[in-house]
């Protein structure tokens, strides 16, 4: 079995051994935390984190992927909390570019529950390098007509949602969401490891993203272009297959206007560049004991060691469903909150008042505030669905287990 770092305490041991497993059978690297009624019962790390070999660190931070939408999502609660910002408002309220093209009835709640109509970034005419530019971005999602088709139906925001929220934070705090992450999250709680958007101070301590190819390798724009439909075709047949059991055939089109950037590829996150730059729905670049810490004060009813991110009813109204059918992106049960997922576990039940969400890749974060309970993965490899893949279920399984005996 692999060697890793950390501990667990005795009541909590198989969550360890799970991690330990998964560390056999994936490659790279990474690390999982777990706090259970305010303390942390699991710290533990392991594996490599570049293709060099060296040791994943207790230190190392990792790009997250969606597990990036969470933290932005709660930095708008809280605004929302210092009634700076209302569910219910147009987003035009605080954002009046936003008004143009039929938008001015779009509301906040739209957006955190991904029914605004705006998950399409492939007609935006971004590229690659656009992404890194915040007001190129959100200037063009501020001209941009939305796709009602869906609607009543939620269909994922999977990039649009970093910016559209994030927008709506920068405005409403008076702070780029960068500094916001620092002063409302990282900094009151203690956090060893939380941006969005890296200094360059921090860099040395980042995990390689070890998942598709080296955007630098030499390759002709037809082969890689097929290539990337091949692994997304396979990706997305193998995800939603059951579905055709149930007499459904799943429209994929929606799901590749979300995620089609020319010219991206998920490597280019290790780039200096790319780590600096804002990109709130997907590049969050974090520790396991970060994100547990962060949802561990959640679990609580908003507190933790005495620092208060929420009031309990803030964290009541996270847990409440607002989609009750099948994401049209996804054609999966995410049980919405606002901002958040109910989370996969690999057991016949869920932990109903749970919420968090999971990241391409593996990696993910959740609260269960039933069990004040959180749990959290950070990876550099793996592959899954959009939502995440199988460790992250088998850890959340194990940590539930273990909370319902101690």
């Amino acid at each position: 079995m692999s060697d890793t770092g950390g501990y667990s305490t005795p009541a909590f041991r198989k969550v360890e051994e799970v991690f330990r497993k998964q560390l056999d059978k994936a490659p790279g690297g990474g690390a999982a935390c777990v706090y259970f009624r305010g303390e942390p019962v699991v710290d533990v790390w392991g594996g490599v984190k570049n293709e060099g070999g060296d040791p994943w660190a207790e230190d190392t931070l990792s790009v997250s992927f969606s597990t990036t939408k969470g933290v932005t999502s709660t930095l708008l609660h809280q605004l929302v909390e210092e009634g700076k910002l209302d569910y219910d408002d147009p987003v035009s309220k605080h954002w009046p570019e936003f008004a143009a093209n039929g938008k001015e009835a779009i509301t906040i709640r739209d957006i955190l529950t991904h029914r605004a109509g705006l998950f399409g970034i492939r007609d935006l005419g971004l590229t690659a390098a656009d992404i890194t530019d915040w007001n190129k971005v959100t200037s063009a999602l501020a001209a941009a007509p939305p796709n009602l088709d869906y609607q009543p139906h939620s269909v994922y925001h999977a990039l649009t949602f970093g910016w559209l929220i994030g927008e709506l934070i920068n405005r409403a705090s008076g702070e780029f969401i960068s500094d916001r992450v620092r002063t409302a999250l990282a900094e009151p709680l203690d956090l060893d490891g939380c941006f969005i958007g890296v200094p360059d101070s921090e860099h040395h301590r980042m995990a390689e993203l070890l998942i598709g190819r080296d955007p630098e390798a030499p390759r002709s724009p037809d082969t890689a272009r097929k290539r990337r439909k091949r692994t997304m075709r396979r990706a997305l047949n193998k995800s939603w297959a059951g579905l055709g059991q149930l007499g459904m055939v799943p429209d994929f089109s929606a799901f590749l206007e979300s995620v089609t950037i020319e010219d991206f590829q998920p490597r280019l996150l290790n780039r200096p560049d790319y780590l600096r730059a804002a990109i709130p729905a997907v590049n969050g670049v974090f520790t396991a004991r970060s994100l547990a810490r962060l949802y561990g004060a959640m679990a609580r009813g908003g507190e933790l060691d005495g620092v208060r991110i929420f009031q309990p009813e803030t964290v009541g109204a996270i847990s409440e469903q607002q989609v009750f059918a099948l994401d049209r992106s996804l054609y999966a049960p995410m049980r919405w909150r606002l901002g958040f997922h109910q989370p996969f576990v690999l057991r016949r039940r869920r932990p109903r008042k749970a919420f968090g969400h999971f990241g391409f890749g593996g990696s993910g974060a959740w609260a269960d505030p039933a069990r004040k309970l959180s749990v959290a993965i950070t990876v550099n490899a793996g592959t899954g669905t959009p939502w995440g893949d199988m460790r992250i279920l088998r850890l959340g399984a194990a940590a539930l287990s273990c909370a319902e005996k101690a």
